[in-house]
Parts: C-alpha cells; structure tokens; sequence
C-alpha cells in the first residue's frame, strides 16, 4: 500500500487504521536498522494521517516543528520507497527537507520555530492572493521555547490565518518543564479543572488565537472529525488544536520508555561517551564545592546530567527548550558567586550566541559552557552538525576554548575549571573512543605527542589527534617524520609552542568548518612566517547526513587525504 501515495480519501476508517498499523511497522523496522527518532514518530501516526486525509497536499502546507516526528508524514508523501535510506549518506533525511521533496515546505530541525515559519507562508499567500492552509504541529516541548510567544505576539498583527495544533505527549527528550507546560496540564486535565478551562483558555485568545481542545490525538476518527471541522474555520481565524498523543504509541517498550527510545543509534556497539565523563565529574566536584550548578536546556539525560540532577536537585536547572534563556541564568548564578556548568549540544549553543557574547563573556563571568557533539555529528543532518562552534565562538573577548584530546583530559579540564575565573568552554564529540596519554595540561600550554622534522601537524580534539598520529605512522613508514602537536586549546593559542616549530610545512586538522575556524587562525599567526600551510576543515556549505566517518572522508579529512597532501608537498 505504501509504494504510492496512498489515496487516502477513498479509505474507510477500517482502511485507515490498518494503514496506521503499517505505517508503524515500517517506522520501527527502519529505526532499529538505520537509528532516528523512534517515540515520538509513533505517537504521530493517526495524527499525520488524519491531516493526510483532511488536508490538500502540497498545495495546503505543513511546518513540523524541530521535524523529528515526520516519519509518516514522509512515508505518505511519496517516499515510501526510498523510507529504507532513513538518515543514511545519500538517503533520505530524518528532517522534512524543501530539496527532497514539494511536500516538506519548510526546513526545520531546531524547536520552536514553526509557528513563525506558519505566519511567514500564511502572510505570503495572502500578499499573493492565493488559497490554501498553513498548519504548524508544535509539541509541548518546543511550546516552552520563547520564539513561540514572539510569534504569537504577532499572530493579530500579521493577520493571516493558521492552525497551530499543540501535539501534547508530556515529553521533549527530556520530560517537559515549566509553567507552560503546568498550563497545559491544566487545560487538559479532567474533573476539577474543567470548570475552570474556559478561564485559562483566555490566553490564547489575547494573542488573537481561538483555543479548540483537549482532543485524542491517537483516535483517527475523532482527529478526522475535528480537523474537518477545523479547516472550514481557518477562512476568518487562526485556531490552536490542542491533542494529546501517547509517545511510543503501538510499541509497548516505546510507550513504557519514551525517554530512552526518543532517539535510537544504528549499530549495537557502544563506545563510552563524554557526557559519561561529564556527569561522573561533576557529581564528585559537587559533592565538596557546594557553588558548582548544572543548568540544561531539556537535555538532561543526552547531557549526561541524570545522576546529578538526581543527587544535587537543589543545584540543577532545567529550563525546558530555552537555550538562551539558559545562558542568561547562569551568568546571574555566575555574578552571585555560584560555579555554573551550561551543558548544551554545539548545533543549539548557536541560538544562545548572544547570550554568551553579552551576558557571559562581556561580563567575564566564570561560566563553564560544556559543548557536546562539537564537530560532525552524524545522521541528523545540516542541522544538528557541530561545526561552527569554533568559528563563532573564537573571536569573543574574555573566552577560553579548550578541546580535549580525550576523556582523561577531559576529566582534568573539568577539575581544574572550578578553579578558573572567566568564562570558559570546553568542546568535545559524542563518543570518547581513544586514550593517548600524556602529562596533565597546564592552561594555555599545549602538547607534543610525537617528534618529527619535515612536517608539523596541529590538531584540536580526539578525531583529529587520532588522525594525526595515524598519518605520521603512515609517513614514518615512506621516511617523512612528521611532529604531531595537540592543540587542546583554540584560545589562547600557545604561541611559546608555535614559534619553537621551525618545520617550513604546517598541516592543521580540525572537526569544524575551515572559515574562523582554528586553522585560520594559525594562518593569521603565521602569516608572516614564510611557512606553508595546508588546512584541513569543512568547506563553505551546510554538511548533510550520514555517517560521521562517511561525511569526514568525503571532505579529505582522512588518513589517504592528509597522507597524499604530504607526499605530494614533501620535496617543496
């Protein structure tokens, strides 16, 4: 049934539902071989379908807010045969893409944006004279974000009419938090609350927004029903559908862990990953310095932060998906005299980018920013790679960056922080996978891990200190001695430890994009030196999805790259 685009419109409800069921099946038969988004795409299914059913595609449009649960959106829009490349390099997204296909209309895969995105399209047509529906699906997660309410604050103003439907599973990745998330309990609780619904409803309407809630959004005939009734209504107003949906939906082991099954990884090693390190360090330290906090933008878990959050609860902070509002709050921690440790993935850090210049490091405040999944991460995409961190973050006054060579120095960068007054940021990837060794760092010094005459090769992080040890293996066996120096940290450079390379050949390898990123910054310094320099980074462009070998390989950053580089450079 799949193959095609199903035409939904001529199923029956039993037709329908046996289309959920299939769809199921084959959403967790790819996830468990290719990884992605498992939950949360199984407690949209009936919801998805019914929008199908309802709803004109593509010439109506809808915006999937973050887009990790549009899995069946996917699989009903002509993609059915192509679902076995989920994630995959050269294979489908995990996230709605305009390049893949005239279904998804807008690119998403950071939280909140849809509802901005919706108004944007709406407005759009409107100016046109053209006609049809603009629907974004925000789940109670991203609806803590705070560009929701900048958006809705303009809903009256805009004036074009959209449907916001509130997809509510009590879930993110981590359990949802805050006052918005009470609210929404509130109105879709039973019994005593019900009276007093109508009162909380008002809010929505202030903003110019008519509320229609609290719906099952797992029953196919009554979200058919509603949205039915709901899109003859969007031709004067702007309505929010509230439904509540079961995470893991149709798969016991999802529904009793929608937690752990948010996001499932391909393969069935494991390898230890730095938020293990980070959450064992940070438990210890707390124990005996009562100023270290742990603050999170509804990452608990992938942070590594469980079992402090478990320990020190009075010393954790959630703040639901609000990054820059996360930066903020630990700068006002910082300036009362508290050890704050903003742990945040590099594709998010991005939204707090202000934050950081002005609030922290404007301050020079004593904030630790823990950056997980620097670099290329992996099958999420263009919009979860880590690799502008080190560009952005570069140029700020006040801040160090650190980049561990592996989870031992890590370990040590993390003690030796609570003892350092200014803002500091250490950035790391996801899976801690080398031991190298080595004398404890000093901060601001680096570290020669091999000696060697012809070529000196630099290299930030563990990718790319493993890297570099296997080319200058490689070389070693043709008679080329290469140094191989550990960059571990990107600011301050130690300049002691350029000036003493007298190699006329520098090579640089970095897990980050090549503009402003590290090696540039060893051009700058050396831009005078007569050396040569070769820089190994990510061009100018946004790093699609696949694997993080695959994606390193296609950019050159590789043993056979770096090794024919030096071959071809050696005699210069």
């Amino acid at each position: 049934m799949l193959e095609e685009i199903p035409d939904l419109k001529s199923m029956s409800l039993e037709e329908l539902n046996a289309l959920c069921d299939e769809l199921r099946n084959k959403i967790v038969d790819t996830v468990m071989k290719n990884g992605g988004h498992l939950s949360s795409n199984l407690g949209m299914v009936e919801l998805t379908v019914a929008l199908h059913y309802v709803f004109d595609f593509p010439k109506d449009k809808v915006i999937y807010d973050v887009g990790h649960q549009c899995y069946t959106h996917k699989l009903l829009s002509g993609r059915a045969d192509k679902f076995d490349t989920l994630r995959k390099f050269g294979g489908i997204s995990g996230f709605p893409k305009r390049e893949e296909s005239v279904y998804d209309c807008y690119n998403t895969g950071h939280a909140g944006t849809s509802v901005s995105a919706a108004l944007g399209i709406a407005k759009a047509r409107d100016i046109k004279g053209e006609d049809f529906n603009v629907i974004a699906v925000i789940g109670d997660g991203s609806f803590n974000n705070g560009l929701v309410y900048e958006a809705f604050n303009s809903v009256s103003e805009i004036n074009s009419n959209i449907l916001i439907i509130i997809n509510d599973n009590h879930m993110s990745i981590s359990p949802t938090v805050g006052s918005m998330h009470e609210y929404l309990e509130k109105l879709s609780a039973e019994s005593e609350q019900r009276a007093k619904k109508k009162r909380h409803e008002t809010i929505f309407e202030r903003f110019g927004l008519s509320y229609d809630g609290v719906y099952d959004g797992n029953n196919l005939e009554c979200m058919i029903a509603k949205l039915t009734e709901i899109k003859e209504k969007l031709h004067d107003r702007s309505i929010i559908l509230h439904v509540l949906t079961k995470k893991g939906k149709g798969y016991l082991y999802c529904e009793e862990n929608p937690q752990e099954t948010h996001g499932i990884t391909a393969g069935s090693g494991r390898a230890t990953e730095y938020s293990e390190v980070l959450g064992r360090t940070l438990s210890a330290m707390a124990e005996s310095d009562k100023r270290i906090v742990a603050v999170t933008a509804a990452m608990t878990p992938s942070l590594g932060l469980s079992d402090f959050f478990e320990k020190y609860p009075e010393r954790s902070i959630d703040v639901g998906i609000c990054e820059s509002h996360a930066a903020v709050v630990c700068a006002g921690l910082a300036v009362e005299g508290m050890k704050p440790y903003y742990a945040v993935y590099s594709t998010f850090l991005q939204r707090a980018f202000d934050q950081v210049i002005v609030d922290i490091c404007s301050q020079n405040v004593p904030v630790t920013l823990c950056i997980d999944r620097a670099g290329i991460s992996g099958s999420d995409g263009e919009t979860h790679q880590g690799e502008f961190d080190l560009s952005f973050l570069s140029f700020i006054p006040n801040l160090t960056i650190a980049v561990p060579k592996d989870g031992d120095e890590f370990r040590q960068m993390l003690l030796a922080s609570a003892h350092f007054g200014a803002p500091l940021a250490i950035r790391y990837p996801k899976d801690c996978i080398h031991k190298f060794g080595g004398a404890p760092f000093v901060f601001g010094e680096w570290e020669k891990l091999r000696d060697g005459d012809d070529f000196a090769i630099i290299a930030c992080g563990e990718r790319m200190i493993s890297l570099a040890l296997d080319v200058s293996r490689r070389m070693a066996e043709e008679g080329i001695d290469c140094c191989v120096v550990n960059a571990r940290f990107v600011k301050p450079m130690d300049t002691v430890m350029l000036d003493s390379l007298q190699h006329r050949h520098i090579v640089t390898l970095e897990d980050n994009a090549l503009i402003g990123g590290f090696g540039s910054l060893i051009d700058s310094y050396y831009s005078e030196s007569g050396k040569i320099i070769k820089n190994f980074a990510y061009p100018d462009e946004f790093i699609p999805h696949g694997s993080v070998r695959e994606l390193i390989s296609k950019y050159g950053i590789s043993v056979e790259g770096v090794c024919s580089y030096i071959k071809n450079n050696a005699d210069r």
